[in-house]
């Protein structure tokens, strides 16, 4: 994970994202961290161009969930492309490496099988302050990266 302020980025160096769909799934499970970076990725993508019209979101019950939640809204949504937010912090328990792998894979494997790129917005820390300070903390906002990568993503799309 970068040590890095994770929100800085340089506007004119970003297409405009006025005419793109975005889809943005979101865990419910540590909502203080999922909504914070939903708030990241969702104010980037308007300050970037895109309308609140061409941003849809769809909450599921946890992180291992958005690979369902990704696969159903690219199946039934015309999206550019999608933010898949969750956060998994480490446990007493092995949980947190099978939530995590899985997560991962499950992302990637959308990817690779579908025209629509995912982008992975999942925290995965080894403690709730490394979450706070990567959801709009002293590190910036996760979501405002993944927001970038997205419109960068659906910009690509059309090459």
């Amino acid at each position: 994970m970068a040590t890095t302020n994770l929100s800085n980025y340089d506007k004119a160096t970003i297409p405009n994202a006025k005419k793109f769909r975005f889809g943005i799934v979101v865990s419910e499970w540590n909502p203080d961290i999922t909504e914070n970076l939903y708030s990241g990725a969702e104010q980037a993508l308007i300050e970037n161009g895109a309308t609140k019209e061409n941003i849809i979101r769809w909450d599921v019950p946890g992180s291992f969930e958005l690979i369902y939640g990704c696969k159903r809204m690219i199946e039934t949504q015309k999206l550019d492309a999608i933010i898949a937010i969750g956060n998994v912090i480490q446990g007493e328990t092995k949980h947190f490496d099978f939530v995590c792998d899985g997560v991962t894979q499950g992302i990637k494997d959308l990817n690779i099988k579908y025209d629509v790129p995912v982008v992975f917005c999942v925290l995965t820390d080894n403690t709730k302050q490394q979450s706070i300070d990567r959801s709009g903390g002293i590190h910036g906002n996760k979501g405002i990266e993944s927001a970038i990568a997205a419109i960068k993503m659906a910009a690509l799309r059309e090459f």
